[in-house]
């Protein structure tokens, strides 16, 4: 692969000559981006923006989903307790698992339109470094008000970047590899989860040099994020968003290097893909939005299809973190209260966290061959069922079975969400968009380990695990009911 960074290949394309005459030309008419976007074949330059975004999110799930691998040592370090005597007692593991869900509120629903105002590639960039650094304190605290202060910043820049790379991603690649590139894109960050389970198995039941083993599984953590930060010059901005912005020689010259690195170089002889193809026949697209325009804000949510769309993924993202994270956030707790010992229910979930790249690893096969809503469904039913048999089971081997089955069904609906809920609103308020139905899951978060704990306390493993196949049945009906087809469709076929 080449090792010269897409940007410098930017910046050699607006060189002075002839090319730069020609691009100058070309930016001053108002084209549709969209259209050249779309007729790129995939390509190791755009498969390499992929794994880049990917890196920064690997970090980010890391922060993410160490909550269930740290927080037995927590508990033994008696900054934390499993339960408390009131509903919502600060001390508990609840309060460590709400503050995480009330910073990721702020950070997504106050914070989310930074993107679209800013820049992907500049929020990415300074999330990054945000919470890496939040993360960091989290590690010298020594009570339960400082950690769960500390933790509910770093969530804050953790609820910053899951909206910048859902918005940056969708907006690089066409619709013919989108799919797939949120399944890579997963594939890579979910990684993550057994990273994280190993570092805890092998530390946290340890004190290496005398310093509690949780503090260094997330101590390592924010140290790799600023590894991914210098990697960052390698991401150009979105050609979309600089397209909505008016900066039209900045997106052509973007695009352009694009397509002289695409398998063949000469645009014109491209093949052109369905979503280009059928968008070539549409009217014209007015891409280029006056910044006065009045349904470029926050009322725009709520004016014909997408309010449809808007109250969909609210419903959903109010069910699904009480599914997806209830599960995930708990599996350690749950054993243990089925009488395994600490150790051993390390080990049995570092083997179920094992399994979670998998999910996306096999949707490469058939992100963009089946509708993604049907996805969603399908895989939303398959936690339910697994979840529910996991409370029965107590054999070893049928334990690490249904929490596999459920973390592949989990990984497949979290690919596919990311991707449907970027595509189902334009450009110019797409991070807002998602940032402020993301926040739905963010408040469900907020209250979803009071809920969990209270059943756990008296309902045992098999209530809690009710609750969780519930909320995914009302993920499967939300979407199936309510969401609008988008395979092979561009961005703008989708919104406009």
């Amino acid at each position: 692969m080449n090792a010269i960074p897409l940007s410098a290949e930017i910046a050699n394309e607006s060189a002075p000559g002839a090319c730069k005459r020609q691009h100058e030309q070309q930016a001053s008419e108002p084209v549709a981006i969209s259209q050249r976007l779309e007729r790129l074949q995939p390509s190791r330059a755009l498969w390499r923006l992929v794994v880049l975004l990917s890196l920064g999110g690997f970090f980010e799930y890391y922060e993410l989903f160490s909550t269930a691998f740290v927080v037995p040592g927590i508990i033994k370090s008696g900054i934390l307790t499993t339960a408390t005597t009131g509903f919502f007692g600060m001390t508990g593991v609840a309060a460590y698992i709400a503050s995480t869900f009330a910073g990721l509120f702020v950070g997504t629903s106050f914070f989310g339109i930074a993107a679209d105002r800013w820049g992907r590639r500049a929020v990415f960039t300074w999330a990054l470094l945000a919470y890496s650094a939040s993360a960091l304190m989290m590690v010298l605290q020594n009570n339960a008000n400082g950690l769960n202060a500390w933790r509910l910043i770093t969530g804050v820049g953790l609820g910053v970047e899951l909206v910048t790379i859902d918005a940056y991603l969708s907006e690089l690649v066409p619709a013919s590899m989108r799919g797939r590139a949120f399944a890579l894109n997963q594939v890579i960050t979910y990684c993550a989860v057994p990273t994280c389970a190993l570092a805890a198995w092998a530390l946290v039941p340890r004190s290496p040099l005398g310093i509690e083993g949780w503090r260094w599984v997330v101590g390592m953590g924010a140290a790799g994020a600023v590894v991914v930060w210098a990697l960052r010059r390698g991401l150009p901005e979105s050609p979309r968003w600089l397209v909505a912005r008016g900066e039209l020689k900045r997106a052509h010259a973007i695009v352009r290097a694009l397509e002289l690195r695409a398998p063949n170089a000469e645009a014109g002889s491209m093949p052109v893909s369905h979503a280009a193809s059928t968008q070539a026949h549409a009217p014209a697209i007015a891409l280029v939005v006056p910044r006065g325009k009045k349904d470029a804000g926050f009322k725009a949510l709520w004016k014909g299809k997408y309010a449809r769309r808007t109250a969909m993924l609210l419903l959903f993202h109010l069910a699904q973190t009480i599914g997806l994270y209830g599960f995930s956030n708990w599996v350690p707790t749950f054993l243990m209260k089925q009488g395994v010992t600490m150790s051993n229910s390390l080990a049995y979930t570092f083997a179920i966290a094992a399994i979670n790249p998998l999910g996306p690893l096999l949707a490469l096969a058939y992100a963009d061959r089946f509708e993604r809503k049907w996805q969603i469904v399908l895989a939303a039913l398959l936690v339910s069922a697994a979840g529910l048999a996991f409370a029965e089971v107590r054999a070893p081997w049928l334990v690490i079975l249904c929490g596999s089955l459920v973390t592949i069904g989990a990984t497949t609906v979290s690919l596919n969400f990311h991707a449907y809920q970027s595509e189902l609103f334009p450009t110019r308020i797409r991070a807002m968009a998602v940032g402020f139905v993301y926040s739905g899951s963010r408040v469900s978060g907020v209250f979803s380990g009071f809920i969990i704990a209270w059943m756990l306390g008296r309902h045992g493993v098999s209530g809690a695990l009710a609750v969780i196949a519930t909320c995914m049945g009302i993920v499967a009906l939300s979407v199936g009911v309510l969401g609008p087809r988008t395979r092979g469709l561009s961005l703008e076929q989708i919104n406009d």
